[in-house]
């Protein structure tokens, strides 16, 4: 909860006035998410918004939380990238990332006009797009060339236009679809049943193609910084809703090759009379050759 800031001191604050009075250190919280920088780096672009809240306002104009950090309430992952955008001015992102559009629409709200620039689809002659992720931004100079070079690229831009981009880049590979359920038989079984209730669905496999496969409905919370090609079994869905997992994965070339499951059964008292209370846990392997 962000709270006013108050007259005692707290994180990230050296005084009472203006931008120059803040400490060289500055811990913020964006949206759960802690980040701690240098307070040159929130300036580093004049007339942004992390610009005017941290020279023309005293900290005390700035919301915090309970811990007394400053508070923003936006995206936490995404400000990762904001941030090193800031510390040199560079757009880098990994060579898979789902979150261009996304990431557009934060450097719009920290009022960063070449970062949003940068991220915002190019068109070119031939009216098709090219969402570009490279791995840094060159000068617009340095697309400038030689006619011959442009009208090779042009007609690249061509050919990709005609066929599916995701078909030429859709990686093969296997996803774990797994989630904890419970469930409640009575005494009439066919009239008692409580179907199950699923906690939480969990996603395992190579970054990239949970990402691919998921986009912004992936909870990546607990795993935040795990690199495109690396694994991991710490993701989960926002949503609970199996169907809705298993229509994802189908959709983008995924089919299901095997699954297994455990359960246990107790009583919720020693009453054998009494509801009886199942609870299992189930993975669904999926595969895209």
């Amino acid at each position: 909860m962000a709270l006013a800031d108050t007259e005692r001191g707290a994180p990230g604050c050296g005084g009472d006035s203006s931008g120059a009075l803040f400490s060289e250190i500055i811990e913020l919280n964006v949206g759960g998410q802690v980040y701690v920088t240098r307070h040159k780096t929130l300036v580093a672009v004049p007339d942004s918004l992390l610009w005017t809240m941290f020279s023309k306002k005293s900290p005390k104009e700035l919301a915090r939380d309970s811990k007394g950090r400053f508070f923003l309430d936006r995206d936490g992952f995404l400000f990762r990238y904001i941030l090193d955008y800031l510390r040199d001015l560079n757009l880098v992102l990994p060579d898979y990332f789902p979150e261009r559009s996304r990431l557009q629409r934060e450097a719009d709200f920290f009022q960063l006009r070449d970062l949003a620039k940068r991220l915002s689809p190019r068109v070119s002659k031939d009216n098709s797009i090219s969402e570009e992720i490279s791995q840094s931004d060159t000068e617009d100079g340095a697309q400038q060339g030689s006619s011959g070079a442009m009208e090779t690229l042009r007609t690249m831009s061509v050919s990709g236009a005609m066929r599916s981009p995701s078909l030429d880049s859709r990686k093969s590979g296997y996803i774990t679809i797994g989630y904890r359920g419970s469930y409640t038989i009575g005494r009439d079984i066919q009239t008692d049943a409580k179907f199950r209730r699923v906690a939480r669905i969990t996603v395992c496999g190579k970054t990239s193609l949970a990402k691919e496969v998921f986009g912004d409905t992936l909870n990546e919370s607990r795993d935040p910084d795990r690199p495109p090609e690396r694994y991991t079994s710490r993701y989960y869905l926002k949503y609970n809703f199996l169907e809705q997992a298993f229509d994802k994965l189908t959709e983008v070339g995924f089919h299901m090759v095997a699954c297994s499951s455990t359960g246990t059964c107790a009583y919720t008292s020693n009453d054998p009379n009494e509801d009886k209370i199942w609870t299992s846990y189930t993975e669904y392997v999926f595969c895209r050759e």
